[in-house]
C-alpha cells in the first residue's frame, strides 16, 4: 500500500512514516522544502519519494486531486504552532483538512488525521478553536476517517518533548500555578505504530474518534518529576509561579515565536486531557512503552522533605 505521510518530516511524522515503512509499505512524504528534509529524515526514510505541499494553498477539493492521485491512503501530521504570512491556523488546520476529506471521499483515499485531546467548543485560542473546526468539518463528510486525538507526546527527537527533557534536568523546576490538569503521556513510536495499523483498517472498524494515552496520569510537575528521574536521584525544587506571570510569559513567547511555550499549552495544562476511552493497547496489541524507558514513579507529595531550599542546596553541592 502506497500512504502519504503530511508533514512527514515533523515529530510525529518521521515516525509514523518510519512505522508504516517498517509494516511493508511504500511511503510518500509531503512536506513545505524537499531540499531540507533529507537532513531531518533518519538515513532509513531518505529514499523516499518527496512531494512539495504547502496546506495552506490546498484548501480545495480539486487541488487535493494531483496530489493524491496514486496514493490508497494518507496521514495528516501536519501542523503550525505559531502563524507565518500565509500559514494561518485556519488555512491549515481548517480549510485544508475539510478539503483534504472531501478529496479523500472523492477519490476513496483512507484519511488518518491527527488532531489532540482538550479541544473544547468555549475556547477562545486561535489555534485550539482552528484544531477543532478542522475536525468537525472532517465528521461532516462521508470520508473513510479516523480523528487521532493523542496526549502529551514523548521521543527524544522532538522540539517540544525535547525541550521538556532538558527542563527536567534542572535542579528547580519552574512550572505554572495553576497547571493542575492530567495528561497521559505516550511514547511518539507508540503513537506511530497506532496510526500506521489505523492505515491498514477501513474506519468502521475501530471508533471514528481514537483517543490515545499512556499507561499513568500526570500533571505537568509529576511529569518533570518523572524525566527528571533519567537525570539525577534527587528530585528539583519546586517552583510554581503564578499564572498571570506564566500568561504574560506566554504571548511573548507567541509573539516573538519563541520556545514551545503558548498560549494554546497553558489552556491545555490547566484541566485534563485524558483519554476518555485508552484504545493504544487495542490498536498496537502491546502496553504502552514507558515513558521516558523506564517505570513512571508515583506522585510525590508536595511537602516531600526534598522540596525544601535546604535539600535543594544540598542537591547543587554533591
Amino acid at each position: 500500500m502506497k500512504v502519504l505521510v503530511l508533514g512527514g518530516t515533523g515529530f510525529v511524522g518521521r515516525h509514523a512514516a518510519a512505522a508504516l515503512r517498517g509494516r511493508g509499505h511504500t511511503v510518500v512524504i509531503g512536506t513545505r522544502n524537499p531540499k531540507r528534509a533529507l537532513a531531518k529524515l533518519p538515513p532509513a526514510l531518505r529514499d523516499v519519494d518527496l512531494r512539495e505541499i504547502h496546506l495552506e494553498s490546498l484548501t480545495t477539493r480539486y487541488v487535493w486531486r494531483p496530489v493524491l492521485r496514486d496514493v490508497s491512503a494518507v496521514v495528516n501530521a501536519a501542523g503550525i504552532l505559531r502563524e507565518r504570512g500565509g500559514e494561518t491556523y485556519d488555512r491549515v488546520h481548517h480549510m485544508a483538512p475539510a478539503a483534504l476529506a472531501l478529496a479523500c471521499e472523492r477519490m476513496g483515499v483512507r484519511l488518518v488525521q491527527l488532531s489532540l485531546l482538550g479541544l473544547r467548543p468555549e475556547s477562545r485560542n486561535r489555534f485550539l478553536r482552528s484544531k477543532l473546526l478542522g475536525e468537525r468539518v472532517i465528521t461532516e463528510t462521508r470520508a473513510d476517517y479516523s480523528l487521532v486525538r493523542p496526549s502529551l507526546l514523548d521521543g527524544a527527537d522532538g522540539c517540544s518533548a525535547a525541550w521538556l527533557r532538558r527542563v527536567a534536568a534542572w535542579p528547580v523546576h519552574v512550572y505554572p500555578s495553576d497547571a493542575r490538569g492530567r495528561m497521559a503521556p505516550l511514547d511518539v513510536r507508540d503513537l506511530a505504530d497506532a496510526l500506521a495499523k489505523l492505515c491498514e483498517m477501513p474506519g468502521y472498524a475501530m471508533p471514528r474518534e481514537i483517543e490515545l494515552g499512556g499507561s499513568a496520569r500526570r500533571t505537568l510537575a509529576d511529569y518533570l518529576d518523572t524525566l527528571r528521574a533519567l537525570h539525577a536521584d534527587r528530585p528539583a525544587l519546586q517552583l510554581p509561579l503564578p499564572g498571570p506571570l506564566v500568561r504574560i510569559a506566554a504571548g511573548l513567547c507567541d509573539l516573538l515565536h519563541l520556545s514551545p511555550l503558548s498560549g494554546s499549552v497553558l489552556e491545555l495544562l490547566r484541566r485534563d486531557n485524558l483519554p476518555r476511552e485508552n484504545l493504544l493497547q487495542a490498536l498496537i496489541g502491546r502496553a504502552p512503552a514507558p515513558v521516558g524507558g523506564r517505570n513512571l514513579p508515583a506522585p510525590r507529595p508536595v511537602c516531600a522533605p526534598e522540596l525544601t531550599f535546604v535539600g535543594w542546596i544540598r542537591e547543587l553541592l554533591h
